[in-house]
């Protein structure tokens, strides 16, 4: 009976993670985005610094009539959100947040993470194929290229904090790491949090959905809570990602004076706000600069990083 009662509270603690801090990291973007780029909508909805923009949001989405194109693969196009959103739950529950403090400890776990992180990325490539629309199925393509061209450096880069650690257990990893990788393990660090934000399709990796272009690349078609499902799934892999890129590069739990799980959350929120911080800064990338930049700057740079990880390894072992 106790080991059914731990299950289910672990289970409890990651679906609250998982819907709790999206919703956070979504109405942070609001804010931070509202302050950088002197927006004056979110800063009103509701009165007082605009705390009632989330729930505008969500209520604008609840309303709007769900509507499926006649020519649409009508199953495809149903199933795609969900192929989009789940993942990352599945993701969250072999992520640690502390000491002991972690869903499922899986002794190939990274391995785990970046296998099933690929997967939501096909929910934007059948959303593409499946709505009928050639603008859609552009966005689609364009999904499809750059999660081949980002997932190499993106494996290459974990593939280094692996080596170094001498596990694939991600709590095992934090165990094993030490305040001097920071330096040492910095090119996979950037490597990762990139690709990453490649595979998320963030700005300014955005060209999968360019709506000066293609109106909203795969998502063109979706209203309601189907798209917003897809926005959802945008802001859970976001904390994923910052989730991840703690763990492997950031040392996770460690830190001074404060408890573990805390210094976790200061990390994850301080990559979640570079994360918003690159979107507002940077322009969107070309199609032929973001393949550049994967395969002419980042695969070479994971390469680096894993030859420096062999030399590091061989010396000290």
């Amino acid at each position: 009976m106790g080991e059914v009662l731990d299950i289910v509270l672990r289970f409890v603690v990651i679906l609250l993670v998982f819907l709790l801090l999206p919703l956070i990291v979504g109405q942070t973007e609001h804010k931070v985005m509202a302050h950088m780029q002197s927006r004056l909508g979110p800063m009103y909805a509701g009165g007082f610094h605009g705390w009632a923009q989330l729930i505008a949001d969500g209520v604008k989405f609840a309303q709007k009539e769900d509507v499926i194109p006649a020519a649409a693969d009508r199953r495809v196009f149903q199933l795609a959100p969900g192929v989009a959103l789940v993942p990352y739950l599945l993701v969250l529950i072999v992520i640690p947040i502390g000491p002991g403090l972690v869903g499922v400890d899986l002794d190939l776990g990274l391995f785990y993470v970046l296998a099933v992180m690929g997967i939501g990325v096909l929910g934007a490539i059948m959303a593409g194929w499946a709505s009928a629309n050639k603008y859609s199925v552009l966005g689609g393509m364009r999904a499809a290229a750059q999660l081949m061209s980002y997932e190499l450096p993106l494996v290459l880069a974990a593939s280094s904090v692996a080596m170094a650690a001498g596990t694939l257990s991600l709590p095992g990893i934090v165990e094993a790491w030490q305040w001097w990788w920071l330096p040492w393990q910095a090119i996979g660090g950037v490597v990762f949090f990139l690709a990453g934000l490649a595979e998320l399709r963030r700005p300014p990796f955005d060209m999968p959905i360019a709506e000066s272009e293609i109106i909203m690349g795969p998502m063109t078609e979706y209203t309601g809570m189907r798209f917003a499902l897809f926005m959802l799934s945008e802001y859970v892999g976001i904390v994923v990602l910052a989730f991840l890129t703690t763990v492997l590069f950031l040392g996770g739990w460690h830190g001074p004076l404060l408890p573990g799980v805390v210094w976790t959350f200061v990390k994850v929120f301080a990559l979640a706000f570079v994360v918003i911080w690159l979107r507002v800064s940077f322009p969107r990338l070309r199609e032929d600069q973001l393949q550049r930049l994967a395969w002419v700057g980042l695969v070479p740079l994971a390469l680096v990083q894993l030859a420096i990880t062999g030399v590091v390894k061989v010396l000290a072992g």
